[in-house]
């Protein structure tokens, strides 16, 4: 049934509710449709989840002051088209410190890993000081992870396709080392010691590929350069900061980086041509895909089709803890990861802070739009 929801986080939104908050605005594309009318296509995004936006021509949002990276305050409602929610926006203008009244906080509106970031750099520490045998590799992870470390923490792993969030490069270089553990203790011919440092350095260059949360956008080196060879420089460089860092570790390590993409289309200049790089590239698809369907299923179950994979998935409720036995043989099949990875409103001031009143929903209206 239909709802009004104020200040709502985005998971919740169901077709045909009436929505009113603050977001974070993570697109903003002016179009023309079949009939040369303007509309823009854009994204809001919060703590929780992005979804689809469209202001259209008639709306008095399209030409309203607000860019891409800003918070914006907004009013809308949520349709169904092709499968897929999109929220259809009444009006929209640039978040101020007054609507603070009115329940913004910014705290709420970066997507972020849903993991303790606390508990996966514990994780991700032990990993490279226990795991990594070489001395030589041991000193080249701790002095990458000492220097990238407070990056590492909070910068997104893509801009759209997988682990696009606060932490969320940081949850996919750990989830993916705790495989790559795995795999090496089943496939003993593995050197661990490659693939745990091929891990750590295989998307290091998104950290400068990539502008950190909230803008997560690509910066001109990004664009120009990509974050694979920037990945092969940063790891050039650390190994250079070592005296008689063996020559042929480094080169192994480099080609892993720059095939990890699997594909030439993907970008990667070489394909993986050693087990460990082989290795690799599987480890980070699996990874990678697992994340999309993972968001794709918290945001809505059943059949659906998959945008970023180009293909529909069928995605099963979550089951309940009782029920997780009986679902343990459930499998998520997708495509490659990376396919699509190349793809005035004015406002009252504020009335007090700390204990103030909470504004009655006709208040809320009348504040941020000027009420109907």
């Amino acid at each position: 049934m239909p709802k009004t929801l104020r200040n709502a986080p985005i998971r919740d939104w169901e077709a045909g509710d009436n929505v009113q908050g603050f977001a974070l605005l993570t697109k903003k594309e002016q179009r023309q449709d079949r009939n040369g009318k303007s509309f823009l296509d854009m994204e809001l995004a919060d703590s929780t989840g992005s979804m689809v936006a469209k202001v259209w021509s008639d709306s008095p949002a399209l030409n309203a002051a607000y860019e891409t990276h800003q918070f914006v305050a907004f009013r809308g409602s949520v349709k169904n088209y092709r499968d897929q929610l999109q929220l259809n926006i009444d009006e929209c203008r640039q978040a101020s410190e007054a609507d603070r009244h009115y329940g913004f906080d910014e705290s709420k509106l970066i997507p972020s890993t849903r993991e303790d970031i606390d508990d996966l750099w514990r994780r991700l520490e032990r990993i490279y000081s226990e795991d990594v045998e070489r001395p030589v590799m041991r000193r080249l992870a701790a002095e990458t992870i000492a220097i990238h470390g407070k990056a590492l923490r909070e910068h997104p792993a893509a801009k759209a396709m997988h682990h696009a969030y606060r932490g969320g490069l940081l949850e996919h270089v750990v989830s993916m080392a705790e495989l790559g553990r795995l795999v090496c203790s089943h496939y003993r011919e593995l050197d661990r010691d490659l693939v745990l440092v091929g891990v750590l350095f295989h998307d290091l260059g998104k950290l400068k590929e990539l502008g950190a949360m909230p803008a997560n956008d690509y910066t001109l080196e990004g664009r120009l350069i990509g974050h694979v060879v920037m990945g092969r420089d940063l790891l050039i460089e650390r190994c250079a900061a070592i005296p008689g860092f063996p020559e042929d570790l480094r080169i192994l390590l480099e080609h892993m980086v720059l095939s990890h993409q699997g594909k030439k289309e993907f970008a990667s200049p070489v394909e993986p041509m050693t087990p460990e790089a082989l290795a690799l590239h599987f480890i980070d698809d699996l990874d990678s895909k697992i994340n999309q369907l993972r968001n794709s299923r918290e945001a809505a179950t059943g059949m659906q089709f998959h945008r970023g994979l180009g293909r529909y998935v069928y995605l099963p409720p979550i089951p309940l803890p009782e029920e997780m036995p009986a679902a343990a043989g459930i499998e998520a099949i997708a495509a490659e990861p990376h396919a699509l990875e190349m793809a005035e409103m004015e406002m009252p001031p504020e009335e007090g802070v700390g204990d103030a009143t909470p504004p009655e929903p006709a208040e809320i209206q009348a504040g941020l739009f000027g009420g109907e």
